[in-house]
């Protein structure tokens, strides 16, 4: 019997009610880590999940799926006292980042050295983050995984929130938190509407080596079609993320390695050197969408739940986490003055936190997509007047660098 399937047991016969004071339905890295924010508290807490993380890997492999971890984000994860093993299962820092125009040609250039800071954040694969979360959980004599499970019915009313399983086990909460994804079940469930668009964009994943050393700097370059970025592992390799509109990205997955490496190239002006060999490929669609509200009486939605954004800031986990600070805050601070943790009022709290901020991430990360995606000169022009004039003030770029690093935040 494995640990998880151990500890799922015994939690069970402890706790035959099936009662709880916070139920999470999403088990993913958001998920995971307010569960582990809300231990300790004496609460019981539920993860709900379709599927485990993924324990072991072969050596030296690096998944498709990565996440460029904010400075903020990293001090969560080590409040919560995980870092220490996501570093242990593999991290790579970046240090820099360079960012330039394809139409014109500015640029503007970032460097940690410039505020102090060590690193501007981490490229961290989203398995390595979900599985140092779950090692915690299973840790955790407060939090039961319940996992595979899905949901086949959920209700809310005045005492609480109800779940019921596909093996017909019922579940009980005071408090039901969304953290199930963008397409997100909990959040249809409430009747939560959104809004956004899709960006008739597909996101396309590789690892590649690259001839020169990618000297621990995020690269990024804007293309009429959609941005292109190279982020650094460890291993010396590159993640790149080419965000472009669906007919170019169904191009680019029908090429085979050596055109698809020579489009490659040309895109990101070789900036470090030929590339050598990519990886498997995958895409995924991008679309920007936003719950029109986070909360509701007993119920609450964090990370892509409530808000899905273009990758081209590698943004969407970092506000996620953001979202389990500002909650878990909010839900501490009810429960030491013996509030109730899923009343509206407690809830409104995070949402004010939170919607404001992610509203103006989620606005101008689409206003960067729309400003460089346009060919329009007087806009070609504006915005490499801008980039250039960025590059030359200094005291804007480390307020940019701090505020992006999470360094005004406190938590």
């Amino acid at each position: 019997m494995s640990h998880s399937a151990h500890h799922q047991t015994h939690n069970r016969a402890r706790h035959t009610s099936d009662a709880y004071d916070i139920l999470i339905v999403g088990g993913g890295m958001v998920g995971a880590a307010l569960a582990c924010a809300c231990r300790g508290q004496r609460w019981r807490i539920a993860v709900v999940d379709g599927q485990p993380p993924q324990r072991s890997w072969p050596r030296g492999e690096v998944d498709l799926r990565v996440s460029a971890l904010s400075r903020a984000s990293q001090r969560l994860l080590e409040q919560l006292g995980v870092w220490p093993r996501i570093v242990e299962l593999g991290v790579s820092p970046y240090r820099e980042m360079v960012v330039w125009d394809s139409v014109g040609g500015a640029g503007i250039h970032f460097d940690s050295a410039d505020i102090g800071q060590p690193d501007l954040g981490h490229i961290v694969e989203n398995r390595v983050t979900r599985l140092a979360l779950w090692e915690a959980l299973e840790q955790a004599p407060d939090i039961t995984l319940l996992c595979p499970a899905a949901i086949r019915h959920l209700e809310i009313d005045a005492d609480g929130a109800r779940l019921r399983l596909d093996d017909q086990r019922s579940l009980t909460a005071r408090l039901l938190v969304g953290a199930d994804g963008r397409d997100s079940f909990v959040r249809e469930g409430l009747g939560i509407a959104t809004s956004g668009w899709s960006y008739e964009q597909r996101a396309i994943v590789a690892n590649v080596e690259v001839a020169h050393w990618h000297r621990e700097t995020a690269w990024q370059r804007f293309l009429p079609t959609g941005p292109l970025a190279f982020l650094p592992l460890a291993d010396g390799r590159c993640s790149i993320v080419w965000s472009a509109d669906e007919p170019r990205a169904d191009a680019l997955l029908a090429l085979d390695d050596a055109p698809f490496i020579a489009e490659l190239e040309a895109a990101f002006q070789q900036r470090l050197g030929p590339v050598l060999s990519v990886g498997p490929r995958a895409a995924f669609p991008l679309r920007l969408q936003h719950a029109q509200h986070y909360v509701q009486p007993r119920a609450a939605l964090i990370g892509d739940a409530a808000h899905a954004i273009h990758p081209l800031a590698g943004q969407g986990v970092n506000l996620g986490l953001l979202d389990v600070a500002a909650l878990a805050a909010e839900l501490k601070r009810a429960h030491a003055r013996g509030r109730n943790i899923g009343s509206l009022t407690t809830l409104r709290r995070y949402e004010r936190a939170r919607r404001g901020d992610n509203l103006l991430m989620l606005g101008a990360m689409d206003l960067f997509k729309r400003l460089f995606g346009n060919r329009l000169p007087p806009l070609v022009a504006g915005r490499n007047l801008g980039l250039a004039t960025a590059e030359r003030l200094p005291a804007l770029k480390r307020a940019f660098m701090s505020r992006a690093l999470g360094l005004d935040r406190d938590f």
